[in-house]
C-alpha cells in the first residue's frame, strides 16, 4: 500500500499544481510556520545566476539523461547537508522516477517503484524540519525535499507551532500552465516575482511551501522527459511510470567553471 503520508503530500502538490492561484497566499507577506517574512529589498533570485566556480553541486544521471543542480547550503544548510551525504553513501543508486506529473514535475529517490521507503531504510534519512528562504522559488528546474509530515499536534498546528518534516525523496520542478487569469491572479499578488515565474516557469501555488535546495542549470530537456512519461494512474494519485526510470547515482562535486 502507498505509504499514506508521501500519497496525501503527492495528491496535494497534483492539486496545487492542477487549480488556480487562489490558495497562494500574498508573496510579499505570507504566512507559514516558520513567520517568514519576504522583504523585497533585499529579495535575491539566486537561481538565476550560473553557478561560479567551487560551488556545491549535484550530478543526477538518470537512465535518460544527467541532470545537474548547483546546491545552495548558505540557504538550505541541513537539507543539502542530508542529501549529500545520503548521495555520497550511494543510498540514491538504482532509485525509482516514481511520480511523473506531464509538463509540472517529477518526484524520485525512493527504493520502490511505488513511492514507499523501504522498512530497512538507514538512520537519519528522514524527518527533518522543513527549510525556507525568501530567495529560493520553485521556479523551473528548481530541486525540492518532499516532505514527510508534520511534528506537533492540532493545537501546535493551529498556534502555527508545529514543524513540518521533510524526508529524503526529492521532486525537480517543470512548470505549471500559465493562462493569462493565472497571471493576472500572480500579478494581484506580487509584480516582481509574477514577472520571473512568468519568465522562468514552475509552480507558484507551492512558493514557500516546500523546501528548495538547489537548481537545475544544465538538463532541462531531461526534466523535460521525466514529466512526459507514459504513466500508470493509481486511486491514491500516482503517476507511476508505466517504463521502470531509475537514478543510476547522484555525484556530488564542486562546480569547475568549464
Amino acid at each position: 500500500m502507498i505509504n499514506q503520508r508521501i500519497k496525501y503530500l503527492i495528491m496535494g502538490l497534483f492539486i496545487c499544481a492542477a487549480v488556480s492561484f487562489a490558495g497562494v497566499s500574498c508573496m510579499q507577506y505570507f504566512t507559514s510556520q516558520t513567520g517568514s517574512y519576504i522583504d523585497m529589498e533585499t529579495l535575491e533570485l539566486v537561481q538565476k545566476e550560473q553557478p561560479e566556480k567551487g560551488d556545491t553541486i549535484a550530478t543526477v544521471k538518470t537512465t535518460v539523461g544527467d541532470i545537474k543542480f548547483v546546491l545552495y547550503p548558505e540557504y538550505a544548510p541541513k537539507m543539502v547537508e542530508k542529501f549529500t551525504t545520503l548521495a555520497e553513501s550511494g543510498y540514491y543508486d538504482n532509485t525509482y522516477v516514481f511520480n511523473s506529473e506531464p509538463g509540472v514535475y517529477f518526484s524520485a529517490g525512493s527504493p520502490l517503484k511505488n513511492g514507499d521507503l523501504d522498512e530497512n531504510k538507514p538512520e537519519g534519512t528522514e524527518e527533518w524540519e522543513q527549510e525556507l528562504h525568501q530567495n529560493l522559488w520553485p521556479f523551473r528546474g528548481a530541486l525540492c525535499s518532499l516532505s514527510t509530515g508534520e511534528e506537533g499536534g492540532f493545537w501546535k498546528k493551529l498556534k502555527g507551532e508545529s514543524k513540518v518534516l521533510n524526508g529524503s525523496r526529492f521532486m525537480v520542478v517543470n512548470s505549471s500552465e500559465f493562462t493569462d487569469e493565472l497571471k493576472e491572479q500572480l500579478a494581484e499578488q506580487n509584480q516582481t516575482l509574477a514577472d520571473e515565474f512568468i519568465e522562468l516557469g514552475g509552480i507558484p501555488a507551492i512558493a514557500q511551501k516546500i523546501t528548495v535546495f538547489g537548481q537545475t542549470y544544465e538538463g532541462f530537456d531531461v526534466i523535460d522527459k521525466l514529466t512526459s512519461l507514459e504513466v500508470d494512474k493509481t486511486e491514491d494519485g500516482l503517476n507511476i511510470p508505466i517504463e521502470d526510470i531509475m537514478i543510476e547515482t547522484i555525484e556530488i562535486s564542486t562546480y569547475s567553471g568549464n
